[in-house]
């Protein structure tokens, strides 16, 4: 019999008493591995009153002592970091090492929460007038939610809850259907660690799932990461709804390769910034912009990529897996098609792509497109798999006018070695996260993840200093002690005596 995924309910896991079920399937194989359940409305309803209640004691606890739950819970996951990336792996189909990397950044940012002290200190000011003194608290919210996506099955809620409950808050994850027990396994982790029972609550479904958590009056704050349509509904609800909401969302992230780069290291670092983990990252490179002679370094790049193959998970040699389902392929072949029919040069195909040992599986090769236009299908739209679109400019100029009219905002990164040239591109480009000869610049969790535009919908960051506004209220606090209350206090000590 199939193994069904649990849920964490009020401090246990159990099977769902749902009637309904999804099959979670290998990408290499479409074997089913397990089933996951569109949790009852009465289970999201106790999971929802078990976080409301354990938030109240939760939130009476030192912040010392959350912070030692995330050192404790930090170093269980480094204990099982070969287990997890294994999980990830069977899930999503990442190689071993690919996926090893999404549970270690994770891991970085459950690393920052133990630090949770102090991003949590307040503000104070004597005297602000004569005898008043002001000092400021910050404080938790309460029930906060998080809805997580498929490419990073362990670093998105490690993203979320460890940051949330180390501020004091309780937490119900929401991961994805298609990869559900990996958040189940940091969930057991969590509670191991020593988290009281009910302080994270993990819940399984859809559409339904989310608009009962966007509309439930208990949340306060709610974190999203995921598609642009469903980012929109997720944002709009839950303001509308008066909660905190943040939602990351699409992405069209560019490199700009200028004409003094080196093209061994651009070619070297674009194979891997635009078909690793096939192409699924929301921070993938998937147009490469060449300013004036830099397209010389075209056809070296199509030699690279041709090299580059996918495989399965446990397989060394594979440069990456497949993509996540059968509908994510087909969305993928589709838009090559697009690309085919609008005019595009096609240097590379891996429409065809297929792996040996693995017949069923959602497999498309590298693939490379020449002469792309901001008006077609394949620059317009997010592909995420492991398509990658160049096109040529005369200037650094007409790079950036080009970035900046795209609407998405995630990341962006030059390769040049010219000083003048970067701080120009830095400063200039209308994207949150830069990198400057570094292809994917996804910030260590000490800072916070920054994506503008198009590609995120709120006012507070993920992780980071921002992580800990997002999740806390700051309680302002003014005092006055007239003196007459000195004098009688140094009476009644007299007085006694």
């Amino acid at each position: 019999m199939t193994r069904r995924v649990p849920q964490l309910i009020a401090g246990a896991f159990q099977e769902s008493a749902s009637s309904d079920w999804l099959p979670v399937t290998d990408p290499a194989t479409q074997k089913v591995l397990w089933e996951v359940p569109m949790a009852t409305d009465a289970e999201m309803q106790q999971a929802l009153a078990s976080a409301a209640e354990a938030f109240l004691s939760w939130r009476e606890v030192a912040v010392s002592e959350r912070a030692r739950v995330m050192l404790r819970y930090q170093h269980l996951l480094k204990q099982h970091h070969d287990e997890l990336g294994e999980l990830v792996s069977q899930e999503t189909g990442k190689t071993f090492a690919d996926a090893k990397g999404d549970v270690w950044r994770g891991i970085e940012v459950v690393e920052q929460a133990a630090n949770v002290a102090a991003m949590m200190m307040g503000e104070t000011v004597e005297n602000v007038a004569r005898g008043v003194d002001t000092h400021s608290w910050i404080q938790p919210l309460g029930v906060c939610v998080g809805i997580t996506p498929f490419n990073f099955p362990a670093m998105i809620p490690l993203w979320m809850f460890p940051m949330a409950i180390a501020c004091g808050n309780s937490f119900v994850l929401k991961p994805s259907e298609q990869d559900p027990m990996t958040a189940v396994r940091l969930a057991e982790l969590f509670l191991e660690a020593g988290a009281p029972e009910g302080v994270l609550q993990v819940v399984h479904g859809g559409k339904t799932q989310v608009d009962t958590l966007l509309n439930h009056d208990t949340v306060r704050a709610v974190s999203f990461v995921g598609s642009v349509p469903v980012g929109q509904h997720v944002y709009r609800t839950a303001t509308q709804n008066l909660k905190r909401a943040q939602c990351f969302a699409g992405a069209k992230n560019h490199m700009v390769i200028m004409p003094d780069a080196n093209p061994q290291q651009v070619v070297n670092q674009l194979v891997g910034a635009s078909v690793g983990a096939a192409g699924q990252r929301c921070m993938a490179i998937s147009v490469a912009v060449f300013v004036g002679k830099a397209k010389d370094m075209i056809p070296a790049l199509r030699d690279a990529l041709a090299k580059v193959r996918p495989g399965a998970w446990n397989d060394e040699d594979a440069g990456y897996g497949p993509l996540i389902s059968p509908q994510a392929k087909e969305r993928v072949l589709a838009l090559i098609a697009a690309g085919r029919e609008e005019g595009a040069e096609c240097l590379l195909d891996g429409s065809d792509c297929t792996v040996d040992g693995y017949p069923d599986g959602n497999w498309v090769g590298p693939t490379l497109f020449n002469n792309v236009t901001p008006s077609m299908r394949i620059y317009r739209e997010e592909v995420f798999g492991p398509v990658l679109c160049c096109t040529s400019v005369d200037s650094l100029d007409e790079a950036i006018t080009l970035v900046n009219n795209n609407p998405y905002g995630n990341g962006t990164s030059i390769f040049t070695a010219s000083g003048a040239a970067a701080r120009k591109y830095q400063h200039e480009v209308e994207v949150g996260q830069v990198g400057i000869n570094v292809p994917i610049p996804v910030p260590l969790p000490f800072f916070s993840f920054t994506g503008w535009k198009g590609s995120f919908y709120g006012d507070l960051h993920a992780y980071g200093k921002q992580a800990v506004r997002f999740y806390t209220e700051t309680k302002t606090v003014t005092s006055r002690w007239p003196d007459d209350d000195v004098v009688h206090e140094a009476n009644m000590t007299i007085s006694l005596k």
